[in-house]
């Protein structure tokens, strides 16, 4: 079953897969109103609303009516100086964020993960991705979907070393560990907003490529 969504809530929308993803809201005929909070100012659109700053502050003075939320919000250790600092976005920020869409009324949920979520990895960056998941489950949406991509390719704004070497490595691997165009998740992520179904579904990387094709 296939529904219209035209109010939309975006978490990450300065990222590689949000910025992406936000271009295509806002070329979409059918959606009227995008609310992006970020902590840096996005290009003014007619269909856009941008609340700027900290999300601690400005997450629960969000409104208005909303549809289907997309939480693209992601970080590296590197990037966030500390394990701590990285479970502080990787989880607790994804787990407000996805808290105050329900909230708001969004019946369904988009959130990114990532390939080896898993609760009990030894692999720290999988075991938070795979927390951050039960967390968003526990808050028993109508409808989640849970994306889990392989290693992103595309140009950031910040380049990350280790994905600039393993980029073309993941290209010559198979299956779901083949690695996904920023555009190509992007395109999934709003193929998958304008389905319509209960309970939870997890989208492993292989089936991302083939819906954003």
């Amino acid at each position: 079953m296939h529904l219209t969504p035209s109010h939309i809530l975006l978490a990450g929308a300065t990222g590689l897969t949000g910025e992406l993803l936000l271009d295509r809201l806002l070329n979409e005929p059918t959606i009227t109103r995008v609310l992006a909070p970020s902590r840096k100012p996005l290009a003014e659109h007619p269909h856009l609303e941008n609340p700027v700053g900290d999300p601690a502050v400005f997450l629960p003075q969000l409104s208005g009516r909303v549809d289907v939320a997309f939480c693209c919000l992601g970080t590296t250790i590197k990037q966030a100086g500390s394990e701590a600092a990285f479970r502080a976005v990787d989880h607790d920020m994804v787990v407000a964020f996805a808290k105050r869409a329900r909230e708001m009324g969004a019946r369904h949920l988009i959130v990114l993960s990532a390939i080896g979520a898993d609760l009990k990895s030894s692999v720290f960056y999988n075991r938070v991705k795979g927390e951050m998941e039960q967390s968003v489950r526990a808050q028993n949406w109508p409808q989640l979907t849970i994306a889990r991509p392989s290693l992103l390719l595309g140009d950031r704004v910040e380049p990350r070393l280790a994905e600039q070497i393993a980029g073309p490595l993941s290209k010559l691997i198979p299956g779901k560990y083949h690695g996904i165009e920023a555009c190509q998740l992007a395109r999934a992520l709003w193929r998958l907003a304008l389905e319509e179904q209960d309970g939870v579904r997890v989208i492993e990387s292989d089936e991302l490529r083939k819906l954003g094709k």
